[in-house]
């Protein structure tokens, strides 16, 4: 990534993905039910892989961890891993196992509802003695989510993992990305997705899961640090169309949305995630800096508003160019 007058300074430290990667089937139609929808698109997807994708459109270097299928597929989802440039030595094939799958409605207003078949699937059996810890311990930025803390083995691997990370020197990256559909009951998701919180670094939560693991629904500051811990360096609460807020130890802000032509939401928070950690994965020092860091949001709040643009995650993910456009266009 080129750094013109943006702020903005391309990542080559390896950045390692944890977690689930699936295949969306996307409704033709927006604004109906699955049984309404007459067809639906094949959209490869989930949120680490996505990420995964995301730093590497943008020019930087990262890696995927997890396991597939061993079926097409599976095989499918690993081939679109290597076409964008994406470090597959951390898959595992599962021969009694499917890839996941999610029938994802999209509303009148391009947001989802998501409909999961995993029972189980590839991705919820990843054991630890599975793990290419070689290539975990050479991330320089370790990003995960939570839908693989649900049922054990990928829970024992997804803690693993994160540890050798950590021991090796990553920055801890948490997506949490709710899907209330996957776990046993509420109280369970709150339970787990916080039963890891402080060992992150770099936590973004959206406004829902804000409410979500809060209980209140006041999207403000004095909410947003209840979820604040001792060893944290980054919050962010991305806000879809109002852009995001961010808390660090010694200053808090709120960035600016770019508006575009919203189609479908999916995989926007992933490119928000992908563009900040391809930009401080070689400069830490963004995140004590205000003024770097609000580049680097303002950058990264463009790569989530035009991945609304299109249906489906991958497919939407912006280069470097796309980006630049769209800041450079709003002048």
């Amino acid at each position: 990534m080129a750094s013109r007058n943006n702020g903005i300074s391309g990542g080559k430290g390896l950045i390692v993905s944890f977690g689930e990667m699936l295949i969306d089937f996307v409704p033709t139609v927006s604004g109906v039910s699955l049984a309404e929808a007459p067809g639906f698109l094949k959209a490869p997807g989930g949120a680490p892989a996505n990420v995964a994708i995301a730093v590497t459109r943008l020019g930087g270097r990262s890696a995927f961890v997890g396991k597939l299928g061993d079926d097409e597929f599976g095989h499918m989802l690993a081939g679109i891993l290597k076409e964008n440039g994406v470090n597959c030595d951390g898959i595992n094939f599962d021969q009694g196992a499917r890839t996941a799958l999610a029938f994802v409605t999209l509303r009148a207003d391009g947001e989802r509802e998501f409909m999961f078949y995993r029972n189980p699937s590839a991705d919820m059996l990843l054991k630890p003695e599975e793990l290419n810890l070689e290539l975990i311990r050479s991330a320089k930025v370790f990003h995960y989510g939570s839908i693989s803390l649900i049922v054990e083995p990928c829970r024992s691997a997804h803690l693993e993992a994160m540890q050798v990370a950590k021991d090796a020197g990553a920055l801890l990256s948490y997506d949490p990305n709710l899907r209330l559909p996957l776990w046993p009951s509420p109280e369970e998701a709150r339970e787990q997705i916080k039963s890891i919180w402080d060992k992150a670094d770099i936590i973004k939560v959206s406004d829902v899961e804000l409410e979500f693991l809060t209980g209140s629904d006041k999207i403000d500051d004095e909410n947003a640090m209840t979820l604040w811990h001792p060893n944290l360096t980054l919050l962010l609460v991305t806000l879809g169309e109002h852009g995001c807020r961010y808390y660090t130890k010694h200053f808090h802000g709120h960035v600016e949305a770019f508006h575009v032509n919203t189609v479908d939401t999916t995989g926007a928070g992933d490119s928000f995630v992908g563009a900040l950690l391809c930009n401080i994965v070689d400069d830490r020092s963004i995140l004590e800096d205000e003024g770097k860091l609000r580049k680097v949001l303002k950058f990264a709040n463009a790569c989530g508003a035009i991945t609304t643009t299109k249906k489906g995650a991958i497919p939407a993910l912006p280069t470097e160019a796309d980006v630049l456009s769209l800041i450079d266009g709003t002048k």
